[in-house]
């Protein structure tokens, strides 16, 4: 007969997720960010902790398990200590009702707090202290003054979610349960769908944030998208405060979403800190990043996006030494020519008048006078660029390494681009755009380029620590190291995080 194994996994480590949104966090995980907080916490009666973004209820159930160990001198009654910590200590607010129903199963260990099999014999309430409101938005000129939802998509009958979160649509959190607390934790949704295009998803993790900072507890810890690190789609205020705030004490940064939620493509990677109310000072960031992780103590404000990658810190700082100007003011605005991703031309050239359009489907002509902005740029030698960078997710691949760009081409005069692309320089000659083209693919260029990067999209802001060359000449990544005066674990950490590109664009 074989050996029968008693497997017993947590369920809360089972959970398929609701959505690439709303995503379940791992007990492993749970207790990873736990462990940033000061021990001493499990054994005080008296500390209060919100969760104010709860899914599976797995903050507060890993946080009652520590409780109950902590306070075993304190409290020597089982029944009376569960009560004690249920009663006073774990607070929650589901996202849905869903969820409120499953995170009191998760604590205590009934759907309803007051339930038969309820491990906690004080409720009277349903819910417990675990709460479940239903919220209508606020609209303003079909807009949401809380979190920015648009009216067209989430008006909704009583039979669907209104997506409205307790927790950040009300002007004053501290009313909700009419307390302090001493930690605030958790994993807040990332952001609103917009009818299915993802792409344009509204971010909505950071208005968690700034609600639980305005209840200033002593400790604040959230797991959120690092998106923020470089700002953009209305993060560029939250990443400045984060970036000034010298209360955050801990950052652990995840390249790769899938290294703590497996089988989840979050573009940019996750990280999750630390807020301390009464400590200033720098930030401990640790990387993690192809199963290697790299801990440095910095201050976040050194440059006007967070660098994730702290061997990276001193690459950019000699490059910018040298105070040369940046490639960024070289590069389009998004959109140069005006013409939209899904614009297609004319498949035939059948007159002189007619720009030569490259689209995501190819090759296709306009007459002169549909070119309405970027005239002037047209009639140049420029490099095209493809607005979205070559990793899916922005992950990198199985081997660890980016190759950041996908489509660099040069275009002569009279070509131009859609929206799905940028375009970099403005030149006379086409020596200048092939050198410029070569620069790109060097792996020193697209180093840098990534060092700005923490989603799918290019922009201008994204080549900020990527200077000028002199064009007239060609640029190889050994020109490039001697320049800056890179030291061989330097450059081993570029080529390291590089893949390398062919002078036709590919591998």
């Amino acid at each position: 007969m074989p050996t029968m194994i008693n497997y017993n996994p947590d369920v809360l480590s089972c959970l398929a997720n609701l959505s690439s949104d709303e995503i379940f966090t791992p007990p492993q995980l749970a207790n990873q960010m736990l462990d940033l907080l000061p021990s001493e916490l499990w054994s005080n009666p008296e500390i209060r902790v919100l969760d104010p973004g709860c899914k599976s209820g797995v903050f507060l159930r890993e946080i009652a398990k520590r409780l109950d160990k902590g306070l075993e001198t304190k409290i020597p009654d089982r029944q009376e200590r569960i009560n004690h910590i249920m009663k006073n200590q774990l607070f929650g607010i589901a996202i849905t009702e869903l969820t409120g129903l499953l995170s009191r199963r998760s604590v205590y260990c009934s759907k309803y707090a007051y339930g038969k099999y309820s491990i906690c014999t004080v409720f009277d309430d349903p819910q417990g202290n675990i709460r479940f409101r239903r919220i209508e938005h606020t609209w303003r000129n079909e807009r949401c003054i809380f979190c920015g939802a648009n009216e067209i998509n989430y008006v909704r009958g009583q039979e669907l979610e209104t997506h409205a979160y307790e927790f950040i649509h009300t002007e004053n959190p501290e009313e909700i349960f009419k307390m302090k607390f001493d930690v605030i934790i958790g994993n807040p949704p990332y952001q609103l769908d917009t009818a299915g295009f993802g792409r344009q998803a509204k971010p909505i993790y950071h208005l968690f944030v700034q609600q639980a900072k305005k209840l200033n507890p002593r400790f604040l810890c959230m797991i959120i998208p690092s998106r923020w690190f470089a700002g953009g789609m209305g993060l560029d205020e939250f990443r400045e405060s984060m970036l000034r705030d010298k209360h955050i004490s801990r950052i652990v940064d995840y390249v790769n979403a899938k290294d703590c939620f497996p089988g989840i493509s979050i573009s940019g990677g996750v990280n999750y800190f630390l807020w301390e109310r009464d400590r200033e000072g720098p930030c401990k960031f640790t990387c993690i990043h192809d199963s290697k992780s790299n801990t440095m103590e910095r201050y976040l404000d050194e440059f006007p996006v967070l660098v994730r990658y702290n061997e990276a810190v001193g690459i950019i700082k000699k490059v910018q030494v040298k105070q040369e100007p940046s490639i960024s003011s070289l590069v389009s605005p998004i959109n140069p020519f005006g013409f939209p991703r899904s614009y297609r031309g004319s498949a035939v050239n059948d007159t002189e008048n007619m720009f030569r359009l490259h689209s995501s489907k190819g090759i296709s002509y306009v007459p002169r006078e549909k070119l309405v902005q970027g005239i002037d740029l047209a009639q140049k030698y420029k490099v095209m660029v493809s607005q979205t960078i070559s990793e899916h997710a922005g992950e990198p691949s199985k081997d660890g390494k980016f190759k950041v760009l996908s489509t660099v081409k040069v275009l002569e005069p009279g070509e131009i681009c859609t929206f799905s692309y940028i375009t970099i320089g403005s030149f006379d000659t086409e020596l200048e755009a092939l050198n410029l083209r070569g620069y790109l693919f060097t792996k020193f260029a697209r180093f840098l380029i990534l060092q700005a990067v923490s989603s799918i999209n290019l922009s201008k802001e994204k080549f900020m620590f990527l200077p000028i060359q002199d064009f007239t000449k060609r640029w190889t990544d050994e020109k490039l190291y001697k320049k800056y005066g890179l030291t061989s674990e330097e450059i081993a950490f570029i080529e390291s995080m590089i893949r390398p590109m062919e002078t036709n664009g590919d591998e």
